[in-house]
């Protein structure tokens, strides 16, 4: 197998004495003119290769040589033994032993073979000098051996600063301790690595990191024999960017997306702002905080002025892995006072973002709340920070407020625009809550305003009673109940339910309370005051109300009952179990021209009466019959407070996902009446 260059040339040996006789034959001028060397010792070379019309010519070149001692080279058409002519390189000289005779020494070479090698130099020469990519060799010191003009530019060293030297020794920050562990691996094992990703730094740009992907790979001589490795290296930085940047901009286009399905999920004021600072952390941020002003929660605008400090109500805040920002923060619920000098003040009063990207000792007072809360953020490592303001329709309700600890990479404008954009959808689902809620605060406001507070103990009879508003997701209910004092120790127990919700429904329940309560004293028969009732409720807007009006007489043990469409109540007494009144249901208040019936019962000492409305036992996934004996089993136990089982009914049957609201009168008759 070739080992050198001369052996891939197949360079011929060919010594001459004085009279031009072949005095030496290598095997190579055997293979290359085709002449064994017993057929060509001690023969004329000239008579032997050449032509006989060059043969002047070469006897003419050989005595200059051998007078001159002046090589000759060139190229010359040589006879083969086959009797084919092909061009042979020669290198002709003269050589002189030590008793000082002369001999002619010639190497040779095929043409067609020297001059494939020299192109294949040249162009080997030229790639390596003129490719844009940087390529050097490393020897199995893995230090330089050689380095390509593109090499050089991109470290920003020359070539002569790169020899004989390791990559550690050139360039020291460019992670050089995994750059040679490749290498030797490479060298190790003959397995080539392909681009190989590096980041760092090298003296052409020290002071901005840059990426590159290198490749690695053997090189061996003819006989495999290592030689060192071979290394490519190509500047991806701006590949690497546009690849980071596409990638951030698609998780901020899925934290948007996330955002928008899990920001305002219900209207509830203090979730929803637990939604924004879950999806904020960790994507945008390590800590979150989301708070309103005070007066915004409120229902009223605020405006601040230049010397004004703002007072902000936190409503959520959330931290990745950082108990110490955590701990700085406003706990929810709270209402604390910024200064004027805060950033957050700052950020709500003009309604401008604020963006510290790099936070010194100095920000950190500006930041927190209180200069223990600034040291906390300090130990946590807040090194950048951002407030967005929370504006819907105009309003500016407050900010949400950002720091980064454990993430090194500073806030930028990129991240500016995502807050904004988290910031003003969010903005709306809050502002949406916030006034749903004043609306439902204001409309439990009136209803529990016309729910009537009772005395435990009247007219002999023992009571309790709860009111249950409807689910936070919808409106308040029109559902009520009365204890009603009358003459001569009687009580009026009512229990009723507008159909409808929101504040129309309380107002016009608040309406026949009050009618009730007028028509109770005037001693009517329990249907006769229902039918008074449903007068009215005619011209209340159409409104449609059931009603249950009880009249209890302890002197005569009985109590005297009419229904206007309303479900049973329940009689328990002592030693039988509880049981529905058998009440004609008769129509809903509002229908309008239908009589009503009164009912006479018994009730004696101990026993109870047990009045609700339907958000109680009505829903969805189950029938009314099965609910009702539900409501029978719970009131089929030991006699017990009435508070207790009160609060029994609630929490068993009162169902989550039915969103009405419930009212419950118990009447229990004292054993002293």
């Amino acid at each position: 197998a070739p080992s050198g260059l001369l052996d891939v040339l197949s360079v011929a040996s060919v010594v001459l004495d004085a009279e031009g006789r072949i005095v030496l034959w290598s095997p190579q001028a055997e293979e290359l003119f085709g002449y064994p060397a017993h057929e060509a010792l001690g023969q004329y070379a000239a008579r032997l290769m050449v032509h006989e019309q060059h043969l002047d010519l070469v006897i003419e070149l050989f005595a200059d040589v051998m007078a001159t001692g002046q090589g000759w080279a060139g190229a010359f058409p040589v006879r083969h033994k086959d009797g084919s002519t092909r061009l042979v390189e020669f290198r002709n000289m003269r050589l002189l032993d030590v008793r000082g005779d002369v001999y002619a020494l010639g190497l040779a070479a095929d043409q067609s073979t020297v001059r494939r090698l020299e192109r294949d130099v040249a162009l080997s020469s030229r790639m390596v000098a003129q490719s844009p990519i940087g390529l050097a060799v490393l020897d199995t010191g893995l230090r330089y051996v050689s380095v390509n003009p593109a090499l050089e530019r991109i470290d920003g060293l020359r070539a002569e600063e790169h020899l004989g030297r390791t990559v550690h020794q050139v360039l020291p920050k460019m992670d050089p301790d995994a750059l040679e562990s490749a290498a030797r691996r490479v060298m190790d094992t003959g397995r080539s690595v392909v681009d190989r990703t590096s980041v760092g730094r090298t003296p052409a740009d020290p002071d901005e990191d840059h990426v590159w992907s290198v490749s690695l790979y053997r090189l061996e001589d003819a006989f495999n024999t290592v030689l060192g490795v071979a290394l490519s290296v190509v500047d991806v930085t701006e590949q690497h960017r546009a690849g980071v940047e596409a990638e951030t901009a698609r998780r901020r286009l899925a934290l948007i997306a996330d955002a928008s399905t899990r920001i305002g999920t219900t209207l509830d004021l203090e979730l929803t702002a637990r939604e924004l600072a879950e999806v904020a952390v960790p994507e945008l941020a390590d800590v979150a905080a989301v708070d309103l002003l005070a007066a915004v929660v409120e229902g009223r605008r605020s405006s601040l002025g230049p010397a004004e400090a703002a007072v902000i109500r936190a409503l959520a805040v959330r931290a990745e892995n950082s108990p110490d920002a955590l701990a700085a923060a406003d706990p929810p619920g709270q209402v604390a006072r910024y200064g004027p000098d805060r950033l957050v003040t700052q950020c709500v009063r003009t309604g401008r973002p604020v963006l510290v990207p790099q936070v010194k000792d100095g920000d950190l007072p500006r930041i927190a709340r209180s200069p223990e809360a600034a040291v906390l953020l300090g130990r946590a490592g807040v090194h950048s920070y951002l407030a967005v303001p929370l504006i819907a329709r105009g309003e500016v309700l407050g900010a949400l407020d950002l720091k980064r600890t454990g993430n090194p990479v500073p806030f930028g404008q990129d991240d500016l625009l995502l807050a904004r954009e988290l910031a003003a959808r969010a903005a709306v689902q809050i502002d949406n809550a916030r006034w749903y809620q004043n609306a439902r605060d204001t409309a439990l406001a009136l209803q529990r305003s016309l729910l009537p507070s009772h005395p435990p103990v009247t007219g002999g009879l023992e009571v309790a009673s709860r009111y249950q508003p409807a689910g936070a997701t919808t409106e308040v209910g029109g559902d009520w109940f009365d204890v009603i004092p009358l003459e001569d120790g009687k009580t009026a127990l009512v229990v009723g339910d507008v159909m409808g919700s929101g504040i129309n429904a309380a107002a016009t329940m608040g309406r026949l309370r009050t009618a009730t309560n007028t028509l109770a004293v005037l001693g009517l028969d329990p249907a006769r005051l229902l039918e008074h009732l449903d007068r009215i409720t005619e011209g209340l807007d159409h409104s449609i109300a059931t009603c249950l009006y009880a009249v209890h007489d302890p002197r005569r043990r009985q109590c005297r009952i009419a229904n206007a469409g309303h479900l049973p109540p329940v009689r328990v007494r002592a030693g039988r179990g509880p049981e529905l009144l058998d009440l004609p249901t008769g129509a809903p208040l509002g229908v309008g021209g239908v009589a009503f019936a009164t009912t006479e019962f018994g009730l004696d000492p101990g026993d109870q009466l047990v009045l609700y409305t339907d958000g109680l036992v009505e829903t969805r996934r189950h029938s009314l019959d099965e609910r009702l004996g539900t409501l029978l089993s719970l009131l089929d136990g030991p006699a017990r407070p009435l508070d207790e089982i009160c609060d029994l009914l609630l929490r068993t049957l009162h169902h989550s996902d039915n969103h009405d609201d419930v009212a419950v009168l118990i009447a229990r008759v004292r054993a002293d009446t």
